[in-house]
């Protein structure tokens, strides 16, 4: 599909984790750096079998949580009820909206989650604060090269194009992203709204603990667990994972 567009969607359901009852349209959002594309290869085949259309966000790096929250405002007025979700800072996002829209969310997917409350050193928060630094210091194509050596060469590929297409805005982006409060522990137990979490155990950067934290304390919550490898090689791992959290809840 386009992202940030609604395309058609299968309608056949055998395979729909979900029920006919579900809302038509979820909006997904990217985490910090990355666009549109991968959350959408990521979430789309899982939502789309289940008849679920997605509006995968590209960010604008100059306000990105306003971005994502413009798109989220429009496809309620649109759709009414919809899902939310998202990676990293993404998630946060969507499980904010969440707490602030229940009656309007039917669910949240909610995918490598970074951190709870306030940023303070969470590894993402931090790793996002020294590239931003790294880039008005040595510019996009230093940094990208430092970035490929020592990632994974799937996130490598990743980051590289998505950080190409947000220059020169994404030293703004990062620190926009490093400054987040997400939802904190009394709010997490007061969240109403459904979550299905999607967490790698081999995640240094979203650590497991984290994921771990915000099932134990939102109330109807689930987690399911995946390797860096299974997303590398297949990004719709990810989604899957995440919807398979969230269908054990719902049905």
């Amino acid at each position: 599909m386009t992202p940030g567009k609604i395309d058609p969607v299968p309608t056949s359901r055998s395979d729909s984790p979900l029920t006919s009852a579900w809302p038509s349209t979820a909006v997904i959002l990217p985490g910090t750096g990355s666009d549109a594309d991968f959350v959408d290869r990521a979430f789309s085949p899982s939502l789309n079998a289940s008849g679920v259309r997605v509006i995968a966000v590209e960010p604008d790096p100059r306000r990105v949580v306003e971005s994502y929250r413009d798109a989220m405002h429009a496809a309620t007025d649109r759709s009414g009820s919809i899902l939310v979700g998202g990676v990293s800072i993404g998630a946060a996002i969507a499980l904010q909206w969440a707490a602030q829209h229940p009656h309007t969310t039917v669910g949240v997917l909610a995918a490598l989650p970074a951190w709870t409350g306030a940023p303070h050193d969470a590894p993402a928060a931090a790793s996002a604060r020294f590239t931003a630094g790294r880039l008005r210091e040595l510019g996009l194509a230093a940094v990208t090269a430092e970035m490929t050596e020592s990632s994974p060469s799937w996130l490598g590929d990743e980051l590289a194009k998505s950080w190409k297409s947000q220059w020169p805005h994404l030293p703004s982006a990062l620190d926009e992203a490093a400054d987040y409060c997400a939802l904190d522990e009394a709010e997490l137990a007061d969240l109403e709204v459904p979550v299905g979490i999607a967490a790698a155990v081999d995640d240094a950067v979203h650590p497991l603990t984290v994921a771990q934290d915000w099932a134990t304390r939102i109330p109807r919550a689930a987690l399911s667990r995946l390797t860096l490898d299974e997303i590398g090689s297949d990004p719709s791992a990810l989604g899957r994972a995440a919807l398979g959290a969230l269908a054990d809840l719902i049905q």
